[in-house]
């Protein structure tokens, strides 16, 4: 396939920006082999959604998602719709021919996400599947895989995850981030998917068991909103005062606010992961620190220019954590897309970053760096169903047992 790349978007609200964005974005900066034509947006709310469709540059609109899968232009359809409608939209995309990216976590169950792998599989042959893990694609991520697979780390002793953010506090009315039959889970699926994935990615190395666990829900309580919100974003804002006056009434939270649990991979190493949208004075702290037998790196997302590095080989008088600013363009994974070297990028180019290397992927070439797919997903997945199941029952989980 070469030259146009037909692309359609089911979402319009927080994703559905954020991936319009990327797509509108992604060929001036990065001349890939083909080039996004953005065909159609799916979404709900025709008038809202016509308005939408001018401004982000879709060249047509509907609210009816199923006409993608009938329209015969459309190469790629994106999702970026709540966890439990994922299964339906991706298979019936993949049985059309289509290619699909998908929103994370890849399903709101266990058993939607392996109903969706082994769809994938089927498809194989035609269809490509790709999975928004937008974190991979920051350089100083991409920087740090590359240290690791350089053997600077040695053999890995720990993984620390921890994905922070202060958005949920008791006043967040019940959006279907708060809602099982639509999440799935609450920051667990939500946040400690990025985490699971990034370990994954960062590391090489599969998880082989889930030590312990421990869920709590510290508002059970939340102030009902109407259908229109209910479906929508995350919500008019993300601090405590986000649905403040909407509704003097209230409906019971069925998902988690925070989890946190305890994991060995295959070679060894130990970790732990911690997730929560109720933690002050962290916005969007998303943070991964490995610990090997020669050095240590780190990541925090709200500094997601920087990795930091330590080098247990260097001479111990001046040994210490090095500041490694990743915008050098000749050097730092995607940078040199962007701007002159030293000159920051933020949140939207990772999913920028990304469509870059799905379109040169499905354009024939390499990516920069490994794309996330619907196995890579399901593994995710798997890994959430056993850290649930730890926190509800009190025990280890060997991810065998967990299909």
């Amino acid at each position: 396939m070469t030259g146009t790349l037909d692309v359609a978007l089911i979402g319009q609200r927080f994703m559905g920006r954020a991936h319009s964005n990327a797509w509108r974005q992604v060929a001036p900066f990065f001349d890939p082999p083909l080039h996004p034509f953005l065909h159609t947006i799916a979404g709900r709310g025709s008038e809202s959604l016509e308005a939408f469709a001018k401004r982000w540059g879709w060249t047509n609109w509907t609210t009816r998602w199923q006409d993608l899968a009938e329209d015969p232009e459309i190469d790629l359809v994106d999702i970026g719709t709540p966890n439990d409608v994922h299964r339906e939209q991706a298979i019936l995309m993949l049985e059309a021919g289509k290619h699909v990216a998908c929103e994370k976590p890849l399903a709101g169950t266990l058993d939607d996400a392996r109903a969706m792998r082994d769809a994938a599989k089927k498809a194989r042959k035609k269809c490509r599947t790709f999975v928004w893990f937008n974190y991979r694609r920051c350089p100083a991520i991409g920087l740090a895989y590359r240290l690791v697979r350089e053997g600077r780390l040695g053999r890995l002793l720990h993984v620390r995850a921890k994905y922070l953010q202060s958005w949920g506090f008791a006043d967040t009315p019940l959006l279907w981030r708060f809602q099982k039959k639509h999440a799935g889970s609450g920051a667990h699926g939500d946040l400690n998917a990025h985490s699971i994935d990034l370990a994954r990615f960062l590391t090489g190395e599969d998880f082989v068991s889930v030590e312990g666990s421990m869920a709590e829900t510290f508002y059970k309580e939340r102030p009902l909103v109407g259908e229109a919100t209910l479906l929508g974003g995350k919500g008019s804002g993300k601090g405590s005062g986000a649905g403040k006056g909407k509704s003097k009434t209230t409906g019971r939270s069925s998902v988690d606010d925070a989890l946190l649990f305890f994991a060995r991979f295959s070679g060894g190493a130990i970790a732990s992961f911690e997730a929560t949208r109720c933690a002050h004075g962290h916005e969007n702290r998303n943070t991964i620190e490995l610990n090997g037998e020669k050095g240590s790196l780190r990541f925090d997302f709200e500094d997601m220019n920087v990795l930091e590095f330590f080098d247990a080989d260097v001479d111990a008088a001046t040994r210490g954590w090095r500041r490694i600013m990743c915008t050098s363009a000749d050097v730092h994974p995607y940078a040199g897309n962007w701007w002159p070297s030293a000159h920051v990028i933020g949140y939207e180019h990772g999913f920028t970053n990304m469509a870059a290397d799905i379109l040169r992927v499905l354009g024939g070439q390499e990516p920069e760096l490994p794309l996330p797919d619907f196995d890579d997903a399901y593994e995710v997945q798997r890994v959430l169903e056993a850290a649930s199941i730890s926190a509800a029952e009190g025990c280890r989980v060997p991810l065998r047992e967990v299909r």
